[in-house]
């Protein structure tokens, strides 16, 4: 007759043991709770609790990789696209992240979609291009400094990819189309404007030797008999033979 109770208590005992028996990985800690009062955290390894008395609550202390989802926002000039990013943090205090805050991860997803909206917002569509180190730099420190009462330390924050209406991305084609043509006639002119001065310096030199232009007109026309198997008939100008009839005269 005593077998049978003694059982039930041996069943319930062994029952009580294994469950405040409590094994812990590495990058895990254990919130425990006494009669509901914060004890402290524990871990990782092996964890005993007094049955009954105590509970524990996991905490992962590994970085979470957090998808922010599209959030619609209107730059500082008025034009309406859709931001996402990718945010990195991770638990520094348990206790903290259990006590201070019902849902660490929900808390801090919603925290980063309002946070992403106000920042970029403030900024106008050119910095949300151009200076996104900047923003990220900006929402890092704004996270940072919000979650970090929750025992959360926020390590980075990057904007993933920034969604333009069809309309702003055929205007900003043909604006860096024009860009580009702009720089094209740009170049072209600063081409002939040097040409024109080594053109310019070529005549000062050659005015001060009356015998160059006749030189380089006889280059040009080897030139063109190197150039051409055909006849070329030209006139011989006059001028080409003064500066050897001048110093035959002297």
């Amino acid at each position: 007759m005593l077998a049978a109770p003694l059982l039930a208590v041996l069943i319930v005992a062994v029952a009580l043991l294994a469950s405040s028996v409590k094994i812990l990985k590495e990058f895990e800690r254990a919130v425990v709770f006494r009669l509901g009062r914060l004890v402290g955290q524990r871990g990782p390894g092996l964890t005993l609790l007094i049955p009954v008395v105590e509970r524990m609550q996991r905490v992962d202390l590994r970085t979470v990789t957090m998808d922010v989802p599209p959030q619609d926002v209107i730059t500082k000039d008025n034009v309406s696209v859709k931001v996402n990013a990718v945010l990195y943090f991770r638990v520094v205090d348990p206790n903290r992240a259990v006590v201070q805050v019902a849902d660490y991860l929900f808390a801090t997803s919603q925290l980063a979609q309002t946070t992403l909206r106000s920042v970029c917002g403030q900024a106008e569509l050119d910095e949300l291009l151009a200076e996104r180190d900047q923003l990220n730099q900006r929402l890092q420190e704004l996270l940072d400094q919000n979650t970090d009462p929750w025992g959360i330390k926020v390590v980075s924050v990057e904007l993933k990819h920034i969604d333009l209406p069809q309309e702003m991305q055929r205007a900003m084609a043909r604006q860096a189309e024009a860009e580009r043509e702009r720089r094209a006639k740009v170049i072209n002119a600063e081409g002939e404007f040097q040409a024109a001065q080594r053109l310019a310096e070529a005549s000062s030199k050659i005015s001060q030797q009356p015998g160059a232009l006749q030189l380089r007109f006889l280059q040009t026309l080897g030139e063109i008999a190197t150039g051409n198997k055909s006849t070329t008939i030209f006139p011989v100008p006059v001028d080409l033979f003064e500066a050897f009839t001048a110093k035959k005269e002297s």
